[in-house]
């Protein structure tokens, strides 16, 4: 286990683990077709399970008392400071007003350097008009070393499953309370991340991990990735390099951000 980032408070209160009850055929009638088995992740819930309980409500902080953390500290590396997509591959996003905006089917968001262990900084803001409901309303989702998601979705008065929350290790690990915005109204991420590390022979030593402060709010302490983010599948790892790119999912929706910057971390020793 990793040392949770010594001033983040710690938040209290897992889950209640819950088991998958199978229907046992009769054995004096022929047996049905069996349904394929539900994906079970470490933790004993099943992927995407509708069942789970969601997240309590939390109340953002005040963007003016974020505001000072925002600004990106000597050493951070910018993705983007309201001018130009300069830093990312393939910049076919809407760009305006100092901000920049997913323009829906143009494709991935992905920066042109990579990174390990870091601090994200990002803010963001789920479209107006609202459309959609559930995953279909204000989705994207940040992609640390282009393989392990964060979400990015409108929960405001808008449910969908717990694993798959704004805030949620997406597919693993709901976030432990949500703390969104209005639709229209700037979110913070501040992403604490430590990439995971593998032996030379590929065999996985750490699991990656990670922090979330949503609008100043813990919403992910210290979680370990099962693996590498998937849809409707138990994660796993797969031995990649010790850097990636940072990607931005196109998800059909025009989530707009601003102020995007990164600070690289330098990785504890493996235990």
């Amino acid at each position: 286990m990793r040392i949770p980032l010594s001033h983040l408070a710690t938040l209290a209160s897992l889950l209640a683990l819950a088991s998958w009850l199978a229907p046992i055929a009769s054995a004096a009638e022929p047996a049905p077709a069996t349904p394929p088995s539900p994906a079970i992740n470490p933790d004993g819930w099943p992927v995407h399970d509708p069942a789970r309980p969601v997240p309590p409500l939390a109340t953002p902080r005040p963007a003016e008392a974020l505001a000072p953390a925002s600004i990106p500290p000597t050493g951070a590396v910018i993705l983007f400071d309201g001018t130009d997509l300069s830093a990312w591959q393939n910049p076919a996003w809407l760009v305006r007003d100092g901000t920049f905006e997913v323009t829906p089917k143009a494709g991935n968001l992905i920066t042109r350097q990579s990174f390990g262990s870091c601090h994200l900084h990002l803010e963001w803001s789920a479209p107006l008009p609202v459309k959609g409901s559930g995953q279909g309303r204000g989705n994207s989702g940040v992609f640390l070393m282009d393989r392990y998601e964060i979400q990015i979705l409108d929960n405001h008065d808008n449910p969908t499953y717990a694993d798959g929350y704004v805030g949620a290790v997406y597919g693993q690990h709901p976030p432990l309370a949500n703390a969104v915005r209005p639709p229209g109204e700037w979110n913070t991420y501040d992403i604490f991340f430590h990439a995971p590390l593998f032996s030379a022979e590929g065999k996985l030593r750490e699991p990656a991990a990670v922090t979330v402060v949503l609008n100043g709010v813990v919403v992910q302490n210290n979680a370990e990735f099962y693996g590498l983010s998937t849809w409707k599948k138990v994660a796993v790892y797969s031995a990649h390099p010790p850097a990636a790119p940072l990607r931005l999912q196109d998800h059909g929706d025009r989530v707009r951000f601003r102020n995007i910057w990164v600070v690289p971390t330098p990785e504890l020793p493996a235990k």
